[in-house]
């Protein structure tokens, strides 16, 4: 019988828990008792043959697997009033494993003897390792190879060999006690250490929590304070702006710009503060929506621009990638961080040129990574101030005559707001070369190309003429169509719906064009034509326009043989159709000329 050690306490009696601790440690290592189970079958088998170790060995195995079975069922019940029946399986399985002793030394073979010695202490061995922190049920599970020992013992009543074999118990009780009080001690020490180390750790969350609320509370007092501080820093700079407005002296004025210069400087301050209390305390809100690229460039590039140009720089934009038309994301947040990006570059350079580059890396259809690189020609930075370079309230030059001002908030803030977004921010310098600041960031796409929008199409003929026109088409959309078109600009219409009426309305009043549809009930549009041409009435030289569905030439052919002067494509193309109302004015020939040069077909193209 092999176990492992106990680690818990089932709640109950204290018989309930030394039964629950001796359970988990059985199932932690229940595979380990068939492996001793082999080795003492192999013992048995060398000693007293195939026959008594092979009956041995199954008995044992099949007990064990049995005891197996019953441990996992009950391993959730162990608790009042199973503290009894455990050990009671328990100890009449470990009979199968005393059997092997016995066997061992009724054997009758020269080493028959020795060997169930040793396996008798093994097995006291084996349960009290196994089971050193319940050592009651170690005496309880072990008592079949008690009463193995005492069949023994009683065997050699009589004999010289009874007070010899006697002996041997004292020197193996002492080996089991030295065994369990090591244990115990060693356990003992092992839960000091646990204690303290749970004192420790609750210390620990102590100073945990004091620090978290410290930083709370100065977040939240930062975040009161730059809140109540910007009432009356708004109420200054009003002040100085109406009192700008005024007439002052020229040495008023000049400390009315410090006044005003000082106060932006100091509302600049109370928003970075802010921002930084909003982003620590978790509470900085990003928006969502849809973002046009081209006006958030526009909005990004157009105030430094200005600035560097001011100062005798070089400004240069420059676009790479597969741009989107519009992503979704937070416009004020992203123009945020590369405002300060663009703006240190501005302060930190002297001369030569700012290179703001926008890259665009399509990832999928609904996604595009963007990098924008902002490369100055400055001082640079040195390797060991780059380290530093994005900590709260640091900057490159902390020296108390540094030439430029600020917080040092800029580059942290910027930075965090990038990592909020899914972001990052990096930076390549060279002392002496400038310094290149990165900000990438991923984006969901709405619109990878944007539709350029048709310039209006309109109606009037050069010169400001008003025609008069026939239009044939049997269906009344697209009369109601052709109709308003041409009202839009000063011409009139009249209407019929099939080629009948329009020859009776051709017969009555001249028209300056005629726009006739090809396939209509009663008669066809090519017919009507034929019939207007071929009759003397008012509109036997006005130019016809025949539209059709079909765009095959041979039907073109057919309606030019027809009579007409120029065939346009449906649904109509009205750029096509603009392009001969301009030339109406000039007859037949100027709209047949137009037709021939092929203008109406790029028109229509």
């Amino acid at each position: 019988m092999v176990e492992s050690d106990g680690i818990g306490k089932a709640a109950g009696d204290p018989d309930a828990g030394e039964a629950a601790q001796a359970l988990r440690a059985i199932l932690q290592t229940q595979y380990l008792r068939y492996l001793i189970i082999a080795s003492w079958a192999l013992g048995l088998l060398a000693t007293v043959g195939w026959t008594a170790a092979t009956v041995w060995f199954f008995g044992t195995l099949a007990a064990g697997t049995l005891r197996g079975h019953f441990e996992k069922r009950i391993s959730q019940r162990v608790g009042t009033g199973w503290g009894l029946i455990f050990p009671a399986v328990a100890t009449a399985t470990t009979a199968a494993w005393a059997a092997a002793p016995l066997i061992a030394w009724f054997s009758g073979a020269a080493f028959g003897q020795p060997l169930a010695l040793s396996l008798l202490v093994a097995g006291y061995v084996l349960v009290f390792a196994q089971l050193r922190s319940s050592p009651r049920q170690a005496v309880v599970i072990s008592s079949p190879y008690g009463v193995a020992a005492v069949i023994i013992a009683a065997s050699l009543w009589g004999t010289p060999q009874f007070w010899q074999f006697l002996a041997i118990v004292p020197f193996t009780a002492a080996g089991l006690f030295v065994l369990v009080m090591m244990t115990m001690l060693r356990e003992e020490r092992i839960r000091a250490f646990q204690e303290h180390q749970a004192h420790l750790i609750e210390e620990l969350e102590e100073a945990r929590d004091r620090a978290n609320a410290a930083s709370d509370a100065k977040s939240n007092f930062l975040g009161v304070i730059s809140h109540e501080l910007r009432t009356p820093m708004n109420g200054v700079l009003g002040a100085a702006q109406l009192l700008n407005a005024t007439r002052l002296e020229p040495t008023q004025r000049e400390y009315l710009s410090i006044i005003r210069n000082s106060g932006d400087n100091l509302l600049s301050l109370l928003n970075d503060i802010l921002d930084m209390t909003k982003i620590e305390a978790g509470k900085m809100t990003f928006e969502m929506v849809d973002v046009n690229v081209d006006d958030l460039h526009k909005r990004v590039v157009g105030p430094f621009q200005a600035q560097a140009e001011a100062k005798g720089l070089h400004f240069v934009t420059r676009l790479e990638g597969e741009t989107p038309a519009v992503v979704r994301g937070d416009p004020l947040r992203v123009c945020q961080v590369i405002h300060n990006l663009l703006s240190n570059a501005v302060k930190f350079t002297d001369a030569g040129e700012i290179l703001y580059t926008v890259r665009a890396e399509r990832l999928d259809d609904r996604r595009v990574r963007f990098e924008f690189a902002v490369k100055d020609s400055g001082a640079g930075i040195a390797p060991d101030d780059l380290e530093r370079l994005f900590q709260p309230f640091t900057q490159v030059d902390a020296s108390s005559t540094r030439r430029f001002g600020g917080t040092g908030l800029g580059l942290t803030i910027s930075r965090r707001m990038a990592n909020i977004m899914g972001g990052d921010i990096t930076v390549e310098s060279r002392l002496g070369e400038g310094s290149t600041f990165t900000f990438s960031v991923e984006a969901t796409v709405v619109e990878w190309a944007r539709e350029a929008e048709a310039e209006p199409i309109v109606a009037e003929v050069e010169g400001g003429q008003s025609l008069s026109v026939l239009v044939v088409e049997d269906h009344p959309v697209n009369r109601m169509i052709l109709e308003a078109w041409m009202g839009s600009a000063g011409h009139t219409s009249s209407t019929a719906e099939n080629g009948q009426l329009a020859i009776e309305a051709a017969g009555a009043q001249r028209f300056d064009l005629i726009v006739m549809d090809v396939n209509m009930p009663v008669m066809d549009g090519l017919t009507a034509t034929r019939a207007i041409r071929a009759g003397d009435g008012p509109n036997a030289e006005t130019p016809i326009v025949v539209l059709s569905a079909s765009a095959r030439t041979e039907d073109h052919e057919a309606g030019l043989e027809a009579g007409a002067d120029a065939y346009l494509n449906k649904p109509i193309d009205f750029a096509a159709l603009a392009l001969v109302m301009n030339r109406v004015g000039a007859g037949r020939a100027a709209v047949r000329a137009l037709v021939d040069s092929g203008e109406t077909a790029a028109a229509a193209a």
